[in-house]
Parts: C-alpha cells; sequence; structure tokens
C-alpha cells in the first residue's frame, strides 16, 4: 500500500533497505511502524521481532490481513510470502534499532529525552501536548520506553516534525546509556530521584547514576533540566556538564530555581498553576490533580523552552492534556444517596508517587456530608530489601492526609495494615481481585477514593470492579 501523493511517506523500500542493508522484495511506501500484529493500522510496516514466547514471524500474515504495507523479516514466514512486499535483513531486533537512528539522523526537529524515578510518561505527555501547540510534534506513544520501546519510537518519528519527545525508562543499570545514544536529545530532563525499581541497586546513589546515563547521548552544548529541590541536582548536573552540557536548567520552588513553581490552586480536576520560567511569570491550568503535577508542569514549560516553544503557546495548551488510565483519571460512581468519587492512580505505584497520591487525596474537594477519604493500595514492587519499611511507613502519611479508611492489598501491604492506626484500618486482602468487592460493599456515597498501586500488583482490577458495578446496577435501597 502506498501513502497518499500529497503525504511524505514515513518509510520508502528503498530508504528502509538503504538504512538496514536489506533487501526488499517489492517496492513499497508505509506510513507507520508496528511490533503487534494486533494493532497494525493500513499502511504500516510490520517488524516481526522474535521473543521468548511469541515469534512475529508467526503473525506476518496476520499484519498483512491488517492491510500493512510491508513486513520486515529475517526469514521468509510462509507459503504467500513471495507474493507479499517484505524487507528481508539478518535481525529484525537489529532492523528495527537501524530504522530508528536512520530516522534519528534525517530529522531537523529539537529532541528532548525524559526519565526520572517516578513522572516519566505524564510529563512526556504534557510535554508533547504543550509542543504540539507549537508545531508538528512527535512523541513515544504510553511508556514505550525501554529497548525495544524507544527504537520503536524513533523509527516512527516523521521527516517533517518540529519537536521530538521520548522517554527512557530502566531496571537495572546500564539500559539507559544506549537509549539515549539512539535517541541523542538537544535537552534531557530528569524528573526526580527516588526509591523506585530499586531492587537492583545498592541504594538511590546507584538510581541516580543510572538516571544520568541519559546524558550519554546528549548533543554536544546540549540542555539538561534538573529538579533544584532533589537531594541529587548537583549530583546530575555534575554529571550533564562531564557528558558536554552546554546549559543547566533547573525547576523547584526554591528562588535559587530557573523555573519556579509560585502557587497551586487545586480545582475539582486539575487547578491552575503560577510560575516562573526564567524570570517570566506565567498563569495556566493543567487537568492533572496534584501539586506534584503543578511541580512537574514547571519542569515540562522549562523544557518547551529550551527546545525554542514559546513560553505563552506552551502554558495555554497544558490545560487540554488529560492524564492517561491508571494516572488520576476521576470517575464519578453512582451510589444509592449520591455518587461517590474514585481517583485511578492504579498504573504504578513507588514511595513517592504514593506520597504523593495520598497528598492528592487530601486536597480533593471535601467529602460529601458522610463521605470520608478512603485510600486503596496495593503492593509497591521492585523495592528490594527495603520494601516493608517503605510500605510501613505509609501509615504516617495517611496520619497527616487525615485519610479516614485504608484498604490494603498484598503481602507487602501487610506492613502498612499494621502501622496505620486502627481507627483508619480497613480490610486488608492478599491480593487485588479479593480486596475488590470488599472495597465495593464499604464505599458509600460521598466518599472520595484513591486506588493505587504497582502495575504488577493488579490494582487496576479494583477499578474496573467498581467501574463496571456500578455501570450495571445501582442498588435502589441505601447502605447502612
Amino acid at each position: 500500500m502506498s501513502a497518499p501523493s500529497n503525504v511524505i511517506p514515513l518509510w520508502t523500500s528503498g530508504e528502509a533497505a538503504a538504512a538496514t542493508g536489506g533487501k526488499a522484495s517489492h517496492p513499497w511506501s508505509a506510513s507507520g511502524v508496528s511490533i503487534d500484529s494486533r494493532s497494525v493500522e493500513a499502511g504500516d510496516l510490520f517488524v516481526a521481532l522474535a521473543g521468548p514466547n511469541h515469534d512475529g514471524h508467526d503473525f506476518v500474515e496476520a499484519a498483512f490481513e491488517r492491510s500493512a504495507a510491508a513486513a520486515l523479516v529475517s526469514r521468509r514466514p510462509g507459503a504467500r510470502a513471495g507474493a507479499r512486499p517484505l524487507l528481508l535483513v539478518v535481525d529484525t531486533y537489529e532492523g528495527l534499532n537501524t530504522l530508528a537512528a536512520r530516522a534519528r539522523e534525517r530529522s531537523h526537529a529539537h529532541v528532548v529525552a525524559i526519565t526520572g524515578s517516578v513522572g516519566k510518561t505524564g510529563t512526556k505527555e504534557l510535554l508533547a501536548g504543550a509542543l504540539r501547540r507549537c508545531g508538528p510534534t512527535h512523541a513515544s506513544a504510553g511508556n514505550l520506553n525501554n529497548h525495544i520501546g524507544v527504537p520503536l519510537s524513533l523509527a516512527r518519528l516523521p521527516q517533517g516534525a518540529r519537536y521530538g519527545v521520548f522517554e527512557a525508562g530502566m531496571n537495572h543499570p546500564g539500559e539507559i546509556a544506549p537509549l539515549s545514544r539512539l535517541i541523542r536529545p538537544h535537552t534531557a530532563l530528569i524528573t526526580t530521584i527516588a526509591p523506585a525499581h530499586t531492587e537492583a541497586f545498592s541504594g538511590l546513589d546507584g538510581v541516580a547514576d543510572a538516571k544520568a546515563e541519559i546524558f550519554q547521548g546528549l548533543e554536544p552544548g546540549g540542555t539538561a533540566v534538573l529538579n533544584r529541590d532533589n537531594a541529587y541536582f548537583e549530583h546530575l548536573a555534575e554529571a550533564a556538564r562531564a557528558a558536554g552540557a552546554g546549559r543547566i536548567v533547573s525547576f523547584g520552588e526554591g528562588a535559587d530555581a530557573d523555573a519556579r513553581l509560585l502557587a497551586w490552586r487545586p480545582a475539582a480536576t486539575g487547578g491552575s498553576v503560577s510560575a516562573a520560567i526564567d524570570g517570566a511569570e506565567v498563569e495556566y491550568e493543567i487537568a492533572f490533580s496534584g501539586r506534584h503535577w503543578a511541580f512537574n508542569s514547571v519542569a515540562v514549560l522549562a523544557a518547551a523552552k529550551a527546545a525554542g516553544a514559546p513560553l505563552a503557546h506552551a502554558a495555554r495548551a497544558l490545560r487540554a492534556v488529560a492524564p492517561g488510565a491508571g494516572r488520576g483519571v476521576r470517575h464519578r460512581i453512582p451510589l444509592p444517596g449520591g455518587h461517590c468519587a474514585l481517583i485511578d492512580e492504579s498504573y504504578n505505584a513507588s514511595p513517592a508517587a504514593v506520597r504523593a497520591a495520598i497528598a492528592t487525596l487530601a486536597e480533593a474537594a471535601t467529602p460529601a456530608p458522610g463521605g470520608r477519604r478512603v485510600a486503596v493500595l496495593g503492593d509497591m514492587l521492585e523495592l528490594g530489601t527495603e520494601a516493608k519499611r517503605w510500605h510501613a511507613e505509609l501509615a504516617c502519611d495517611l496520619e497527616r492526609a487525615g485519610v479516614d479508611l485504608v484498604f490494603t492489598a498484598g503481602p507487602l501491604m501487610a506492613h502498612l495494615h499494621q502501622a496505620v492506626d486502627p481507627a483508619r484500618r480497613g480490610v486488608h486482602a492478599p491480593d487485588a481481585e479479593s480486596l475488590a468487592a470488599i472495597v465495593e460493599a464499604e464505599i458509600r456515597a460521598g466518599d472520595v477514593v484513591l486506588v493505587k498501586g504497582s502495575l504488577g500488583s493488579r490494582t487496576g482490577l479494583i477499578v474496573r470492579h467498581l467501574v463496571a458495578t456500578a455501570a450495571a446496577d445501582v442498588p435502589s435501597a441505601p447502605r447502612s
């Protein structure tokens, strides 16, 4: 399938063959790149990656049935392959990486790379939204931030993009450096250094060093945007300078920050922000709830300005960026006598992220008469030997926030269940699936309910249960 004549194709068979050293069986042009046959869109180049459980070559035909333009393969995938547009390479993963490198090489976009212990994906979405107001912008979809997601996102970078925004994540030392060298950012933003995915590290120093790998691919004279309020600011700044950064831009709340959060005024959803970016004061709104997102929005504007975007345009665009699923989405759950407000933070969790979510619950609209602030928390995973302590210490945050009732799920959250004040102690369950019906039975009209946990703790099941049950059946009699 060919791209419309008035649109520059993302890849042609000749360009892709030159980039990968592969051989095209037929001429073709593609408008996208996909690695999942189930989500292939018409005109995509399907890359048949071989993994530990599945081999993409087994799904090439399915990709063509969804109107893929061509398939990047390392072997002919079936009897009908001879009639299909193929790009034959030695290794499809390396082929994807060489496509990514070529896409970056031919691009004239200002490229921003984002990493950090928490807030990476939301910050990436906010920055992409801000930059889209200022010019054609390409950003990695979802949280495609690993050794497959980053090259896939880069391979999708259109030639005409003015800005590119890419997220880089890690679970172990040494993972971000090759991603950064592939991205080659002009601006690198680190949200913060905090306990998250610490299982493979001896301490936060190791986490900071791993995040600092984002500077290894920084373009000469590039900009590092760093959290001035974080204890690792100077450590990261030194690493950035050593890698050739030409400018360090700090963000925070103190007077010594280049980009400052001056005020945060929460609303029913989101809120309004006052900030000063390099001395220029700006007022704007965001749809994300919580002071931590106001703080991150200041980092976003600092990065947007470093990318050359007009500050006023970028700030106005932030209101239109909605939080993603499991990242603060609000639901209104109908119940007898009214409704409860559900804050879905079920996508992921770390001590810093859970504390921020608890603070958001505290500043949420005051529960209706008879209502309570309710926290439903699942295990925070990949925290290593300190995991039990990090879970138990959340009891102090819950008490300070005035949370009325705390439900917990998972073996690690059992330590919080024991530590929390008995007056606030709800039910503890072995897993999220067991807790879902219990929470449904216990919440009542007027409550404000927060659900949060690591993705592996599956607290999203609780959210889906509450939303689905409320949609299917609203009892007519009030609950006691």
